[in-house]
C-alpha cells in the first residue's frame, strides 16, 4: 500500500515543498529512502523503527520504500523523521492514509517516539501556507516560531503517538494564541556583541549594512 504526505527541507533561507511517499510490499525485507538524502535522512531509518516500536506499533518485517520528491533535489535534516513514521502507519492502515494528503508534517523522532524541534519551522510554514494545506504538525516548541505565519492551522504535538491518535480522531490538536508583537521584541536583546568579536572586520560590515537595509545574507566558508 502506498501512502503520501508532505514536508520541506531547507535550502538558503527558503523552504522547498517535498512529496513523501511510502510503499510498503512483500518481498525480502528491507528499508530504502530514496530521492538524494543527506547522511541525516538516511540515519533516520534506525530512529523511525525504534521509535514506531516504541510508541506501541508494529514495525512491519516486508519491503518498504520511502521516496523523496523531487528526486533531483537534496534532501536535508533531520524533520523527514516524523513524517516518513506517519506515512509508514498510513500506509499499514493505522488510520485512513488518504488524510495524509492534507498536511505539512515535519519533527525529529527520539527512540521513544518523543518529537524533538527541527530547525527551520518558520520557512516551513510559510511553504504550508503557499501550499495552502490544512494544517502543519510540528513540535511544540517550534510553534512560537511558526505562529508568525498566521495564515496556516498549527498543529503542535509532542510525540508520534499523538499524530497517529489525531488522525484516528482519538484526540484534537489546538493551537496555543501568541502575540507576534511581543514575540519579535524578546529576540531585541542579544548576550553577543560584535565588539567581542576580534577581526572579520569585512564581515561585521557586510552583517551591519545587511540588517539596517533589512536585506538577506548568505555566509559561506570556504576550506581549502
Amino acid at each position: 500500500m502506498i501512502a503520501k504526505t508532505f514536508s520541506a527541507t531547507i535550502l538558503g533561507i527558503e523552504a522547498h515543498l517535498i512529496d513523501v511517499e511510502v510503499d510498503i510490499s512483500f518481498g525480502l525485507a528491507n528499508f530504502n529512502i530514496v530521492g538524494m538524502p543527506d547522511g541525516t535522512i538516511r540515519e533516520s531509518r534506525d530512529r523511525v523503527m525504534a521509535a514506531i516500536n516504541n510508541s506501541g506499533f508494529q514495525m512491519p518485517i516486508r519491503k518498504i520504500v520511502v521516496n523523496l520528491a523531487p528526486a533531483n533535489l537534496r534532501k536535508i535534516g533531520s524533520g523527514f523523521d516524523l513524517p516518513i513514521a506517519v506515512a509508514i502507519l498510513g500506509a499499514l492502515g493505522i488510520f485512513p492514509a488518504e488524510q495524509l494528503n492534507q498536511y505539512m508534517i515535519a519533527g525529529e523522532l527520539s527512540l521513544d517516539g518523543n518529537i524533538r524541534p527541527i530547525r527551520g519551522a518558520l520557512p516551513v510554514a510559510v511553504a504550508a501556507r503557499d501550499q495552502k494545506l490544512q494544517g502543519l504538525i510540528l513540535p511544540k516548541e517550534n510553534e512560537a516560531e511558526a505562529a508568525v505565519v498566521s495564515e496556516v492551522q498549527r498543529l503542535p504535538v509532542s510525540s508520534l503517538k499523538e499524530v497517529v491518535q489525531y488522525f484516528q480522531g482519538e484526540v484534537e490538536l489546538s493551537a496555543n494564541e501568541y502575540d507576534i508583537t511581543s514575540l519579535f521584541e524578546k529576540q531585541q536583546t542579544y548576550e553577543e556583541d560584535f565588539q567581542d568579536v576580534k577581526g572579520q572586520e569585512y564581515v561585521k560590515r557586510a552583517l551591519e549594512v545587511a540588517a539596517s537595509g533589512n536585506h538577506n545574507l548568505l555566509m559561506l566558508c570556504l576550506i581549502k
